[in-house]
């Protein structure tokens, strides 16, 4: 290189930039099930509690 030139900068984005592998798919079907079972049921709880308050 010659002198005065200025040197070329460093790639912005290295191998290990960003998720690896599964990562980036986001969540499995396995814990967004059980998520929705727990507020399903969590939901069936205060609704019945507000109909037997209300009797």
């Amino acid at each position: 290189m010659p002198p005065g030139e200025t040197p070329p900068g460093e790639d912005s984005t290295g191998a290990e930039a960003g998720p690896r592998g599964d990562q980036a798919r986001g969540w499995g079907k396995g814990p967004v099930i059980i998520l929705a079972v727990i507020v399903l049921l969590c939901a069936a709880f205060f609704i019945a509690y507000a109909v037997i308050v209300a009797l």
